[in-house]
């Protein structure tokens, strides 16, 4: 039996929602903000990337993988999870300069990934060849850096807690295990093209910009 990526995912950052919900209530943290921002945010990006799937969908996530697989990507999805975990199980409480530094660090994230990704899906939709301008004007993998934004905006909430450094490792085993290497592989299909190696000279890799 063979099960498509997306569904997989869909279902992991759609449910997070309910999940984050269950856990303020679980660990009775009604009046945490922190955690209801948390709910907020996250809660949030995991809706907004389910329309997205349906909406203008990746065709990377549309590929077929075995059970296995499918259970070992569930497990690295669930581990994004950990803030929530560590918020509400410690009842901690971001400062209120950390709290407005998340909510702009997310917002900016969202406006990233979920545009720069509607922009490459309505371009290879009516055209072939690179995307150089607008998001990918900036740097060449834009939909990754506003992730990598989103990410951070969950980190930093509990960025005060003794627990810290469970989600800094996890999203840099991430960054490092999988984002890169899916931007070498995006970066290797797309030399095919002429004028990829002028365009490659000129932009970022992944901070527009600047790297």
């Amino acid at each position: 039996m063979r099960i498509k990526q997306k569904y997989i995912i869909d279902f992991a950052k759609g449910v997070t929602w309910a999940l984050v919900l269950f856990l303020i209530y679980f660990f009775n943290q009604q009046n945490n903000i922190t955690a209801w921002i948390y709910f907020c945010i996250h809660g949030s990006y995991g809706i907004m990337w389910v329309l997205k799937s349906y909406i203008f969908p990746d065709k990377t996530w549309e590929s077929k993988v075995g059970i296995p697989y499918a259970t070992l990507i569930f497990i690295g999805l669930i581990l994004y999870w950990a803030p929530a975990f560590i918020i509400t199980s410690s009842g901690h409480e971001a400062s209120n300069l950390v709290t407005v530094a998340s909510i702009i660090i997310f917002s900016i994230g969202v406006f990233y990934h979920f545009v720069s990704d509607m922009q490459k899906f309505i371009f290879l939709k009516n055209n072939s060849g690179l995307i150089k301008d607008g998001f990918w004007n900036q740097c060449r993998h834009p939909n990754y850096f506003g992730e990598f934004l989103i990410y951070s905006s969950f980190l930093l909430l509990v960025i005060e807690s003794p627990q810290w450094w469970i989600p800094s490792a996890i999203l840099l085993l991430f960054i490092v295990a999988v984002w890169i290497p899916n931007m070498l592989k995006i970066e290797k299909s797309l030399s095919r093209f002429d004028d990829h190696h002028d365009y490659k000279k000129k932009t970022a890799f992944f901070i527009p910009y600047l790297f």
